[in-house]
């Protein structure tokens, strides 16, 4: 069997139609199963068994000789909360825990870190071990992505195979649920389906112009083609960043939705809201050099092709994959 925490959710739930494409059916899915939003993410997936996220754990120790793998996705997501205990909860101890279940019982597992644990960049986008400690986030889901991968970094006791995904911008079906945690190309695909114009934020960095603030976005297939390749190949335990590799701003992104939906492009500034300023980031680009030299050689989606599929092929009919 196979584990997928998370799995009502964005990434989750779209690993779970990924795995069942593979052939893969007998699934273990973790979540809350509580917010309806997230019921067309799980509509028509092949699993064995829905585990509520509160009695997991127990379900695992009881069923350990049958579980092959765990894709840990599970997490508080929101990237402006400002509830310090839940994040530590979920984010920290809930996933200590289970990696120390996974340890105990010799069961390889994955888990979802974050590019926001690179905070404003300052150090660089390196995946280096040598480089996490140096990293510091800007907000409180940054911080406790953070706080696991340093605290895993420092375990002597590990789980036979295990990694953590630094993941960047991931935008796709199956992420309607999140609202304004959503991927920008959600909310300009509805902004422009309703206006036929397009709001972005100012600048307020002297680096950068209106509109080429700039971050690595990826395809949701290709972090769960990732995510599967090293399921398969679990020989470099550690942390790794998926991302395609080449940063794309803001501006790149509101054209291709508008080319998307065959409307000419009308696009305006406005400032960022001043409790943003201090926790936005400007420029995020994945290093994936290690990624590759661990053999995974397939290339990633371009923007425009990501683009144009995500919104003819799933926002346009409001479908899921």
């Amino acid at each position: 069997m196979i584990v997928v925490t998370g799995a009502a959710g964005f990434i989750g739930s779209y690993l779970v139609g990924k795995l069942n494409q593979a052939g893969y059916s007998d699934l273990i899915l973790v979540d809350r199963f509580d917010d309806p939003s997230k019921d067309l993410n799980l509509f028509n997936k092949k699993y064995l068994k829905f585990i509520d996220r509160t009695l997991f754990f127990k379900w695992l120790i009881k069923h350990a000789s049958e579980v092959e793998f765990i894709f840990h996705m599970g997490a508080r997501t929101d990237t402006v909360g400002q509830e310090p205990e839940l994040y530590q909860q979920l984010n920290l101890i809930y996933s200590q825990r289970l990696w120390n279940i996974c340890s105990e019982i010799q069961v390889p597992l994955l888990y979802a870190s974050s590019a926001a644990t690179y905070g404003n960049g300052e150090v660089g986008f390196s995946d280096s071990h040598n480089n996490v400690t140096n990293l510091r986030p800007l907000n409180l889901y940054g911080w406790s992505k953070h706080d696991f991968d340093v605290w895993a970094l420092k375990q002597v006791r590990t789980p036979p195979f295990w990694t953590g995904l630094k993941f960047f911008n991931v935008y796709g079906p199956n992420e309607y649920h999140k609202k304004r945690m959503a991927s920008v190309i959600f909310h300009a695909y509805q902004t422009i389906q309703k206006t036929q114009k397009m709001k972005l934020f100012k600048s307020h960095h002297k680096d950068y112009r209106d509109g080429e603030q700039s971050r690595d976005f990826i395809f949701v297939d290709d972090i769960a083609e990732v995510m599967i390749y090293f399921m398969h190949h679990q020989k470099n335990s550690g942390i790794y960043n998926v991302g395609t590799g080449k940063a794309r701003s803001f501006l790149d992104l509101t054209h291709a939705v508008f080319d998307s939906l065959q409307i000419n492009p009308e696009i305006s500034f406005i400032d960022t809201p001043v409790d943003l300023r201090g926790r936005y980031q400007y420029f995020t680009e994945a290093e994936i050099a290690k990624l590759r030299e661990i053999g995974y050689t397939k290339p990633f989606t371009e923007l425009e092709e990501g683009v144009d599929l995500y919104v003819n092929k799933y926002l346009v009919s409001e479908s899921c994959y």
